[in-house]
């Protein structure tokens, strides 16, 4: 089982994302609230608080939020799940739809340290199902069935 460690969203694309206390999840859509939610298949993004970890053990001096992630989540490699695991986090539930990006301009954290994790630690999910979550909620993996 995972765990939820941080939410955050932007309010306008292209800004850097804050951290909420708690989050309503909306099926089709994604974060009420965050400016990158909508009718397409990277409604949230999650990212290893353990990459965010070993990132910052290079030196980066980074929160949650700074990477453009929504969900910061402990007990996964994201990067290594098979395109269609779900996530169960209480009511909610979502399918992963793409593993890592393409970085359009480098940003300020790639400026900085000479890299980014996003593009490659990044996933991007869909919303099957809504519901509320907040951080220390466990995240349940359903794998793709063979």
């Amino acid at each position: 089982m995972g765990k939820v460690l941080g939410i955050c969203i932007s309010e306008k694309r292209g800004t850097q994302k804050h951290e909420v206390q708690e989050a309503n999840i909306v099926e089709g859509w994604g974060i009420e609230g965050d400016a990158h939610g909508g009718n397409w298949h990277r409604q949230i993004s999650l990212l290893s608080f353990e990459k965010i970890e070993a990132f910052r053990a290079k030196g980066a001096d980074v929160d949650f939020g700074a990477f453009g992630e929504n969900l910061i989540v402990e007990g996964y490699d994201l990067r290594t799940l098979p395109l269609g695991s779900k996530f169960r986090i209480g009511d909610a539930l979502l399918e992963l739809t793409q593993i890592g990006k393409e970085c359009h301009s480098h940003c300020e954290i790639f400026k900085k340290m000479g890299e980014c994790i996003m593009p490659r630690e990044g996933v991007f999910t869909k919303v099957l199902h809504g519901g509320h979550i907040q951080p220390g909620d466990e995240v349940e993996l359903i794998l793709p069935e063979e």
